[in-house]
């Protein structure tokens, strides 16, 4: 005959199988609602055609139904991946915020970044000129050593004539 478990144990695995499974529970339900794809997430990422401004600002009649149209992907259950892809099927390049990482698009990337290091070498190069231009005339500029003695006994002379 085997053992008989004893009913504390069994109730202490049941209570510890109960609590695993509530703490999955809402990671599972997170999960899920991360993967849904919503309005508000797409319009900070396109653009209106018409307008030029991001959809989740402008207000024209396209950007209305610009917003329908990604609601009803939202609601086909597409990612925004699939969302965005169709959004360029439909409007074009010039829907997206962001340019693309190639060719003529690049440029918005690196014209910034390409004129902040020209800017900040000719800065540095001029301030360096700057410094090197002073320090060459402060070297030579002759230094003056103060009053010789002739004028130190004209000048004690003059301040006994005011000493009463």
């Amino acid at each position: 005959m085997s053992p008989r478990p004893r009913r504390g144990s069994l109730t202490t695995v049941l209570a510890v199988v109960v609590a695993l499974a509530a703490l999955a529970l809402p990671s599972a339900a997170g999960a899920a609602g991360a993967l849904r794809t919503e309005l508000n997430e797409i319009e900070s990422e396109v653009m209106c055609p018409v307008c030029g401004t991001l959809l989740e600002l402008a207000e024209s009649p396209q950007a209305t139904r610009e917003k329908a149209f990604i609601e009803k992907l939202v609601k086909q259950g597409r990612s925004k991946d699939e969302i965005k892809e169709a959004l360029v099927a439909q409007y074009g390049d010039a829907v997206l915020a962001e340019p693309k990482g190639s060719g003529f698009s690049l440029s918005a990337y690196v014209v910034p970044i390409v004129a902040f290091v020209v800017a900040a070498v000719l800065l540095a190069l001029a301030v360096w000129r700057w410094r090197r231009a002073t320090a060459s005339k402060d070297a030579q500029e002759p230094e003056v050593d103060g009053p010789s003695d002739e004028d130190r006994e004209r000048l004690d002379a003059d301040l006994a004539r005011y000493d009463l």
